[in-house]
């Protein structure tokens, strides 16, 4: 890992980092809305998003035309039926699919013109066989915040009513690992801490699942849960840090992009970044030695904001419709993969 030296004097920077989280999700916001100075007027005509086939699955959920509504976008209709590839206003493909080949593009039903968007979650490292797509794409829906259509795992947003209390804690650290491989940082840097900090892990990976119901109540009894990502690239925050962390109610310990990139997001005394200290054992013996008043400061934020989880593919997708009349017709991905592997 990219180490330095641990720094105390970030842990005085939350309000200063809340405000520079607050004001990049506000302009987020405007964003996604199409409301930024200078922007062009919404259109009011219902646009139709095809999605050529639905993410890790063969049956798309039931898409009833208020889908949309649902998540603050009105005039949005989403729909899985090819027959209506000639008059969609854009086309979705979700990567996965097509890398596997079990769906292909239909180049030779493609109308003029008609936007076609690119869908992904996943990171650069588990993305492959992009050199396939040269100048075919026009958008790219992901979580970089350079993407189109710029859709996070999560986010914070302001707490409306009272902030439910802490869960009581027990357990000292929490890791859920399917696909433990010795190559990746995650699990070099869980082998260096495990001498000197009790993790408890559980996943396939440990012979030890949990059921959907049964993961944040589990975490939730732990001071810290190691939010390792399976590969560091640039924004890739995933619901490792978002929900089995801070939805769970514990610290994340952050393995991923840089530190930086974290407080566009959340206040800086929100987590601990592993980047902080200069080897896995510094980060162990701070951990336990953490006294209960400063380990309630990483909860502050609590009392003015709250975790949203943006999981649904649904919600993802009705995103586009939002972004729709301020993106680039004649834009093209000329060389999706150099730009992806950025």
């Amino acid at each position: 890992m990219n180490c330095i030296g641990y720094h105390p004097a970030r842990r005085l920077r939350a309000w200063g980092g809340l405000a520079g989280g607050a004001t990049f999700m506000i302009i987020w916001l405007f964003w996604l809305r199409g409301s930024a100075p200078g922007s062009a007027p919404v259109s009011q005509s219902t646009l139709t998003i095809l999605i050529w086939h639905w993410p890790f699955t063969n049956r798309p959920p039931e898409l009833p035309g208020d889908t949309c509504t649902r998540y603050g976008m009105a005039s949005c209709l989403l729909s899985a039926n090819r027959s209506l590839i000639a008059s969609a206003d854009a086309v979705v493909f979700h990567h996965r699919e097509l890398q596997t080949r079990r769906s292909r593009l239909p180049l030779d039903q493609r109308p003029h013109g008609q936007p076609w968007v690119w869908a992904s979650m996943e990171s650069p490292s588990n993305t492959h066989g992009l050199h396939r797509f040269r100048g075919i794409f026009n958008w790219v829906l992901s979580y970089r915040r350079d993407s189109d259509i710029f859709v996070p795992y999560g986010r914070l947003e302001p707490l409306s009513g009272t902030t439910s209390p802490l869960p009581a804690k027990s357990r000292m650290a929490a890791w859920v690992i399917s696909n433990f491989q010795e190559r990746q940082q995650r699990a070099k840097l869980y082998r260096q801490l495990a001498p000197h900090l009790q993790v408890d892990v559980f996943g396939r990976a440990s012979r030890r699942p949990l059921c959907a119901n049964c993961l944040l109540p589990t975490l939730a009894r732990y001071r810290f849960y190691l939010a390792f990502e399976n590969s560091q690239h640039r924004d890739y925050i995933t619901e490792k840090f978002w929900r089995n962390a801070l939805a769970a109610g514990a610290v994340p310990v952050a393995l991923g992009p840089p530190r930086a990139t974290y407080e566009a997001f959340v206040p800086p005394d929100a987590f601990v970044h592993v980047d902080d200290f200069s080897s896995a054992r510094e980060l162990a013996v701070f951990l336990v030695s953490m006294n209960e008043s400063r380990y309630r400061g990483f909860f502050a934020w609590r009392d003015r904001l709250r975790v949203r989880l943006l999981g649904d593919w649904r919600e993802r997708f009705c995103t586009i419709c939002a972004r729709y009349p301020y993106l680039p017709r004649s834009q093209v991905y000329e060389d999706l993969e150099s730009w992806f592997q950025a």
